[in-house]
Formats: structure tokens, sequence, C-alpha cells
């Protein structure tokens, strides 16, 4: 080949080469104005799409201020029913859970040894005093000294005494209630053996019952004896029992800085037993008028207590939020007083305030809220 036509091919090859490049540029000029453009559109500054909350208005209530307080059910009279010496089981008098009378016979244990030799004590007792009887005419008569009627006297006291302590030993087998109420189980059958002091049954007196329960010393002015209050407990729920205060105890817990307090309740139903868990609310002071708002709508921070307020957009647009400084006073169940700093109506945002700050755009939606009841219950209620 001529060294012309050498030269002719390569020129056209470099021709191809830059007609390629200069199409590979422009496409990659046009590929990077495009990507350039969307992620220019999808990031641009702009409003910012506004975020969904739930909101309530804060509402003027009466609010009774109320002392709340956790607690725990004991009988007016409770005790274990035990024997004092050991014996054979010979009656049970009773069936579980039945109400007993003061007095009444429950366990009876053998007593046959026991009643026997009692009657010989009294029989004793009873030649002793026939000698004395007879020493005291013989002492009228001058038949006998002083000493010997003083010796036949202190021999009848003491067969007496004698006849008398086993007649209380007899009475220690038969074992009966000492003041009415209900007992427990029964755990004993005839003829079980019983050493002293082994448990028989459990009697309660419940009705009245009491409640023991504590209280801050910073409030020890507001309760007094004879206060009313309210008793719940988790095993009824939605059922309230009145009571009152009857004692308060003298010395404050040092540990605690806490003071007992015992109130006493009506249990006509016998349906609170001892041991119960028990919540307690104590009315405090003259019922007042307060701006209340759910306890989720208040933020508590190291520069001050907070809500977000909710005020309509110039335009028909979406509410606005706006952040205001509030002084929160007595709480209620799942509610919070506002001393100052908000007033009754306004819309105030109850859930969703991460995601909002000072006039923030949002969008309420009610379709779930936080709770708002004064009195809440258990969830599991």
């Amino acid at each position: 080949m001529s060294d012309r036509n050498v030269n002719s091919l390569l020129a056209r090859r470099i021709v191809i080469v830059l007609v390629c490049v200069a199409v590979g540029g422009g496409l990659y000029y046009v590929a990077t104005e495009r990507i350039h453009a969307f992620f220019a559109k999808k990031f641009s500054p702009g409003a910012p799409p506004p975020a969904t909350v739930t909101a309530t208005q804060a509402e003027l209530i009466a609010w009774q201020p109320q002392i709340s307080a956790v607690g725990t059910l004991r009988a007016v009279r409770g005790v274990d029913i035990a024997p004092e010496l050991a014996g054979a089981v010979r009656t049970v008098a009773f069936t579980s859970g039945q109400e007993v009378k003061a007095g009444a016979v429950l366990v009876e244990l053998n007593t046959d040894t026991d009643t026997a030799q009692l009657a010989a004590l009294e029989a004793s007792a009873e030649l002793a005093a026939l000698n004395l009887k007879r020493d005291a005419e013989q002492l009228k008569a001058q038949a006998i000294s002083q000493a010997q009627y003083d010796a036949t006297a202190a021999d009848a006291k003491n067969r007496r005494a004698l006849a008398q302590a086993q007649r209380a030993l007899v009475a220690k087998k038969i074992l009966r209630a000492p003041f009415a109420g209900r007992v427990g189980i029964r755990t004993v059958n005839p003829g079980q053996y019983l050493n002293a002091g082994d448990k028989v049954v459990t009697l309660q007196a419940i009705d009245p019952i009491l409640v023991d329960f504590s209280v801050p010393q910073q409030i020890l002015t507001q309760i007094s004896v004879g206060q009313a209050l309210t008793l719940t407990t988790d095993a009824f729920p939605g059922k309230s029992y009145a009571g009152k205060v009857t004692a308060l105890n003298p010395k404050v817990d040092p540990s605690t800085r806490n003071v007992q307090v015992e109130a006493s309740v009506a249990n006509g139903t016998r349906q609170l037993l001892p041991g119960m868990f028990a919540r307690v609310q104590l009315g405090s002071g003259a019922a007042t008028e307060q701006v209340t708002v759910p306890q989720t709508a208040v933020t508590y921070s190291p520069y001050g207590t907070t809500v977000f307020a909710l005020d309509t957009a110039a335009g028909g647009g979406p509410p606005v939020a706006r952040q205001v400084f509030v002084t929160v006073g007595a709480t209620r169940g799942d509610q919070v007083a506002i001393v100052s700093g908000l007033k009754s109506g306004e819309t105030v945002v109850t859930s969703g305030q991460l995601k909002i700050k000072n006039g923030s755009p949002v969008k309420v939606d009610n379709s779930v809220v936080p709770k708002n009841d004064p009195n809440p219950t258990p969830q599991e209620h």
C-alpha cells in the first residue's frame, strides 16, 4: 500500500475517534444536567409538609384538690388460732369461711385424762372443805388449836387451787373464737395430733376493715381524724368504698419522712379482705376551677415547662404550632392543672411534639388520642 493510502486511512480513523468522543461528551453532559436537575428539584429548600399530631382544647373544670396514696387492707381484729397445749383433735366445730360468734367452739382436743384428774382434784378439794368445816366447829369448842385449824384451812385453799388449775387446763384444750368474725380454710381433722402453737385456723373481723397508708410529712397538716376518703382496689374495678381517717401515727418514719395513717372502711359485703392492695383518695380543701390539659401535652425541660398551642394560619392553611411557657399545678389521673400561661379554649398538641418546633405547620389527626381521664384504671382491667 502506498504512503498516500496509509495517510488517508489514518486520517479517517482519527476523524471517527473525534466524532465518537464528541458524541460521548454530549451524552455525558446531557445526563449530568438531568441528574443535577433531578436532585436539585428533590432537595431544593421549600416549605416542609405539615407534621401529624393529636390535639385537644384546654378545659376549665371544677378541680377538687386530692391527696392520693396506696395502702394495704388490714382486719380490725385478726388472729391465728392455735392451742396452748398439745393434744389430739377430738372434734372440729367449724367449716371453712364460716362466720362465727364470739365464744363459739372451734376445735376440741382430747381431755379424757385431764377431766379424770380434775374429778380427783375436785373430790380432794371437797374433802378438804368438809375437814375445814369440821375443824371450825371443833375450834369453837376449843377441841383443837388455832394452829391446827390454820393448817386445815391452808390445805383446803391449796386443794381448791389445784382443782381450779386443772379446770383451766381442760378449758385450754377447747379452742373458742375470741371475737366474732370469719374463719379461714380448715386445715385440721379429728384424730390429728397438734403441738402447742400449731396453727389451726385464722380468724378475721373484716366489717369494718382498716387500711394503712403513708403520706409525706409536708401534707400532714391537710389530714385529720374523721376526714372522709374513697378507697378503690384492683380486685373490684369501677367500685369505690367510703371511709374515714381514724388515727395518725405520732411518729414520722426517719428513713422515708412519711407518716402512717389508719382509716376505717365499711365492708358490709365482706368483699374487701386483709392484705389487699388499695388506692386511697382524700379531698383536701375547697373545689376550684382550673384550666386542665392531658399530662402528655406538657413538655418538661431544663429551660422551662412548655406546651404547643395551635393558631389558625392566615389564608386558610394548616394550623401553626406556637410554643408557650406554662406553670403547672397539681395532677389528677391523666390531667394536669395549668396555673398560668394558657387560657381555657386554646387548642394544644397532646402528642407528636418531637416532630414540630415553634412556627411549624401541623395536621391534626385525632383517630388515636392520649387518655385524659381524671380517674384512670389499670390497663389490664
